[in-house]
């Protein structure tokens, strides 16, 4: 089964460390089922068919079948061969960017400016008003010898 994650990962284009990321489970573990020291588990199984939803499980547990549900194939041939991973694509060095929208200075700008700003004094209000009021119970002060003094405020 480790194989087939192995080639599952290659198959995606990734490296161990984002196939890790993607798949949310810690590195140092992927890198300990990939060298043998440890086995797959059910963990991985579930990471996987959560992100990649058209994985097929007989494929990914036993060996069977084709790697993906509904693969289509032409003349034996994998129509594609790798799922692609929504907010993988990055654009190419020559490709052009999209464009983005010039905001105009008006009534929206303002306006969306205006409930910013009122969220944010909420905000403020929400963490001053439950926050308990705090006073100092005592000051400690460390020296180099080892010793310390405490200082208690009186009441």
């Amino acid at each position: 089964m480790k194989e087939r994650i192995k080639q599952l990962m290659q198959s995606q284009h990734m490296t161990q460390q984002s196939f890790a990321d993607f798949l949310g489970v810690s590195p140092a573990a992927l890198s300990s089922l990939f060298s043998g020291r440890s086995n797959p588990t059910l963990n991985y199984v579930d990471a996987i068919k959560r992100k990649l939803p058209t994985i097929n499980l007989d494929w990914l547990m036993y060996g069977e079948g084709e790697m993906f549900k509904g693969e289509n194939t032409v003349d034996g041939e994998k129509a594609d061969d790798a799922v692609q991973i929504p907010g993988s694509s990055q654009p190419g060095f020559f490709d052009s960017l999209p464009s983005m929208p010039q905001q105009h200075e008006g009534m929206g700008s303002r306006r969306q400016d205006q409930r910013l700003s009122s969220r944010i004094e909420d905000i403020d209000l929400v963490k001053k008003f439950n926050k308990p009021q705090r006073s100092i119970t005592e000051i400690r002060i460390f020296f180099d010898d080892q010793t310390f003094e405490s200082f208690v405020p009186k009441k």
